[in-house]
């Protein structure tokens, strides 16, 4: 039974933007795991990572009903790929839904699917 749809939509230059000022927003979003990946990628990487992380964890906070904030933190949810490189969303430790998402030269989006 479906418990919460998601969906995020994020501007590859803001987030751009944001990053290049200080590492303050990543460290926000981005977990220990998540934040050592992201350190391995290209610079054109780099941003698209970030936004994409952004906006799962975004839509994971809506599909869960609470948003983001102290119920639901960014480092609460993690999104780790699997060998083939498919995504999964992780809640404190424990995975919890369905993510997909994509991303242009523009724009970052991703969907959370929430089941029981």
């Amino acid at each position: 039974m479906v418990t919460g749809i998601g969906l995020d939509i994020v501007e590859l230059g803001r987030i751009r933007r944001l990053d290049s000022r200080s590492a303050k927003f990543r460290e926000r979003v981005l977990t220990e795991n998540e934040l050592l990946e992201y350190e391995l990628l290209s610079a054109g990487r780099k941003t698209e990572f970030l936004a994409s992380r952004f906006a799962a964890k975004e839509a994971f906070g809506k599909a869960k009903g609470t948003g983001i904030g102290r119920m639901c933190s960014f480092k609460d949810i993690e999104i780790r790929k699997d060998s083939n490189g498919k995504p999964s969303v992780f809640f404190r430790g424990q995975q919890d839904g369905l993510v997909s998402i994509t991303h242009t030269k523009e724009y970052a989006a991703a969907q959370i699917l929430l089941q029981s």
